[in-house]
């Protein structure tokens, strides 16, 4: 009886995973089409398909890499033992992150429209690092936990924005350096 095997495949998926990551990265979802990946993956239309599924399957793919890269703001910055050691972690990363030149400017979550339940879940993690902070007693006790996540969500963004505008590296901390002015102190 004769068996179809499937062929190893001829390409690293890592790397070519990586390359669709940063091209989504810089063009975003949309503006992204499958020829464009294929070029930047060194791939054929079929491997890609066979590799990752689909567009849509390869661009959550590429997002959760993207989520996972060694300093990612968030993730690193929230294993501080304060909350505001955390956020000016969070900041200081994100400032040096979103402006580094190995890789596109700003944020790929903060910048890509697809991605809002990534977004949601950074401000749900924020929420409850700040609801454990107040707790703790690290902050007033009319400090909304809530308020402060969407207000250093809004930070994160706008210094995504301003990256991929073209801000400096000490633009973005002079911004993260101003904001940390506003983060509640614990109360005396």
């Amino acid at each position: 009886m004769w068996c179809e095997m499937a062929r190893p495949r001829s390409f690293d998926r890592d790397a070519a995973l990586e390359q669709a990551m940063l091209l989504f990265w810089e063009r975003g979802y949309d503006e992204t089409s499958i020829g464009d990946l294929t070029a930047a993956m060194g791939i054929a239309a079929p491997s890609l398909y066979a590799a990752f599924g689909d567009k849509r399957r390869l661009f959550e793919e590429a997002a959760e890499l993207y989520e996972r890269q060694p300093d990612a703001p968030l993730v690193t910055g929230l294993r501080e033992p304060t909350a505001r050691a955390a956020i000016a972690r969070v900041l200081e990363l994100a400032a040096r992150e979103y402006t580094a030149p190995t890789h596109p400017r700003g944020c790929f979550v903060n910048a890509e429209p697809l991605l809002g339940d990534r977004r949601a879940a950074g401000r749900a993690a924020l929420v409850a690092r700040f609801h454990e902070a107040q707790v703790a007693g690290e902050f007033p006790d009319d400090t909304d936990p809530s308020a402060l996540a969407d207000y250093i969500q809004a930070v994160l963004a706008g210094m995504s924005s301003q990256a991929r505008d073209g801000g400096t590296r000490a633009e973005l901390e002079a911004i993260a350096n101003v904001a940390l002015l506003a983060f509640p102190r614990r109360p005396r």
